[in-house]
This record gives structure tokens, C-alpha cells and sequence, in this order.
């Protein structure tokens, strides 16, 4: 049996208290299942965000996605997942990734490091959060007696620490690109074959994971050539059909993107699905849609 749907937003703006208060609301008023928060500079700082966004809603769980590992000393991190669940009555759930942008580090004055060290980085942050949040002699304490883990991965090595420790198992349907701090994005055949790796690497989890994917484009449209002409710009070596194809773009008339979203969920067993702050109307139709069908 396939897992019912799960829908989350990442909200990327940062926005005075009222204006945050307010499209938190929004987002659930649409639907969403979870109100999430990135960790980069420049973006909402993601606990307190969290925090408030769980003040101002009633529903939504909310959580990170994802903190970048390289940023947070793992006792420091677990202070604030602990208190932070605490504050939001046990909705959090935790998203981690290692960082991908070098520049961001360089700013904080913090190492980037290479990928095998930042890789290495976040299984001790796992490792350490397992440690001090399953204490009871640890305080804070959260409220739930696990928070949720989602990690984001690709590579090997990351979807082994995905498959061991993750309860979220998230897909960022891309690759590092040629130019520092961009993302390439992979065909529904490569996406194929790194989600059967994941498969392979879980065979032995007592109980599956959720698995998630972030949709970058979403364009509910009978043209949707507009809406990908900055994607074929960045990627020329992409047509418009294949651009459509991509696992990670959800671009068409209504019905069409909805049954992509229900074939994936079936091809994948993508349940979860992310959507970015500029789309989150553009999917409320789809969204509103999926549930419908599933009444």
C-alpha cells in the first residue's frame, strides 16, 4: 500500500512578525502538511522561525529542511531541537544535510572542508544527537520522545547514513553543478537508480522510511514554456519535454500534473513532497486536488 501524501512548503523570505504570522497561515489555510524553514544566510533564521510559525498555526507540523551540519556544533544543535520541540508541542521535525555552498561557510568563517569531511561531520552530528536527545538526563528535554530525522542525500555515502538513521528519507532530485553552489538536475532515470541504491542500502530497516522530494518548479498551465525558459537558459543542453520530465518540475495543465504526482509516488514512493515559498499557491490546486481524491 502506498503512504498517503504529506505536503510541506519551505518558506525562503524572511518577513516581519506580522507578515510571517501571516503566511504560515496561509499555508495552512492551503493545506500544508509542514511549514519548513532552510539554513542559509541571508534566509529566516530556522528556530525561531519554527517557533513562530507554530504559534501562529493550529495543524502543521514544522521542522528544517535542511540545516546545513557544517554551520551547528552537534550539543549546541541538540539545545536547540530539544528546545525548540518543546515550544512547538512536539511538531518538529529535523531535516539535516551537510551544506553545499562554500561561499556561505566562508562568510561564517567556517570551514567548507571536503565533501568526505562534511559527510563525516554530519554522521557524528547524527551520532551525537541519537546520544544526548535519547538521554533523560539530557535538558532541555523535547517533547517528543524522538523528533523525527530527515536527511537529504545523494550520493553513497550519504544515502547509507540516510538508510541507518533517517525516519525522512529526502531526494534532492539533483547533483552538484560545474558552478559552485548550483544544482544540476537528474532525469527520472538517474533519479530511478539512486533511489534503488537508497532501496538496497534500507533493505534491512525494521520499518521503512517516508521518502520525500523537493520540487523545484511548479506551473499549473497549458503553456508552460514561460515558466521554464529560465530552466532551459541555465540548462541548455535540456529541451522543453525533457525539462517537463524531470522529476523535480511540475509543469501543465492541472490533470496532468496530478497524475505525474500520483505515477511518481508509484515509480518512486515519493509520499512527501516540497514545494519552494514562490510555488506554494501555484501547487494549492494540485494539492487540494490529490486530497480530494484520496477522501
Amino acid at each position: 500500500m502506498s503512504r498517503p501524501f504529506r505536503f510541506g512548503v519551505n518558506l525562503l523570505d524572511p518577513a516581519p512578525a506580522g507578515e510571517w504570522r501571516a503566511k504560515c497561515r496561509r499555508a495552512e489555510e492551503l493545506g500544508y502538511d509542514v511549514i519548513l524553514v532552510p539554513d542559509h544566510l541571508g534566509m529566516p533564521a530556522p528556530f525561531p522561525a519554527l517557533v513562530a510559525a507554530a504559534q501562529a498555526t493550529e495543524r502543521p507540523r514544522v521542522g528544517t529542511f535542511v540545516l546545513n551540519a557544517g554551520f551547528w556544533n552537534p550539543a549546541l544543535l541538540a539545545r536547540e531541537v530539544a528546545t525548540t520541540d518543546a515550544l512547538t508541542g512536539g511538531r518538529l521535525e529535523l531535516g539535516l544535510g551537510t551544506g553545499y555552498v562554500r561561499a556561505e561557510h566562508e562568510a561564517a568563517g567556517l570551514p567548507y572542508g571536503s565533501a568526505r569531511e562534511r559527510v563525516d561531520h554530519l554522521e557524528r552530528t547524527v551520532a551525537e544527537l541519537d546520544r544526548l536527545l535519547g538521554s533523560g538526563d539530557h535538558l532541555p528535554r523535547p517533547a517528543q520522545s524522538r523528533v523525527p530525522v530527515l536527511i537529504g542525500a545523494n550520493g553513497d555515502r550519504m544515502l547509507r547514513l540516510t538508510a541507518a538513521h533517517a525516519d525522512i528519507a529526502a531526494f534532492t532530485g539533483a547533483r552538484p553543478g560545474d558552478t559552485p553552489g548550483t544544482l544540476d538536475p537528474l532525469t527520472a532515470e538517474e533519479l530511478d537508480e539512486r533511489v534503488a541504491r537508497y532501496r538496497a542500502l534500507a533493505r534491512h530497516r525494521p520499518a521503512p522510511a517516508e521518502l520525500n522530494l523537493l520540487i523545484q518548479l511548479v506551473a499549473v498551465t497549458d503553456d508552460p514554456e514561460p515558466a521554464l525558459r529560465p530552466l532551459l537558459e541555465r540548462q541548455p543542453g535540456l529541451t522543453l519535454e525533457q525539462a517537463v520530465a524531470l522529476p523535480i518540475v511540475l509543469a501543465g495543465p492541472l490533470e496532468d500534473v496530478v497524475a505525474k504526482v500520483r505515477a511518481q509516488r508509484e515509480r518512486y514512493g515519493f509520499s512527501y513532497l516540497t514545494v519552494l515559498e514562490p510555488f506554494m499557491e501555484a501547487f494549492a490546486p494540485v494539492l487540494t486536488r490529490l486530497r480530494e481524491e484520496s477522501a
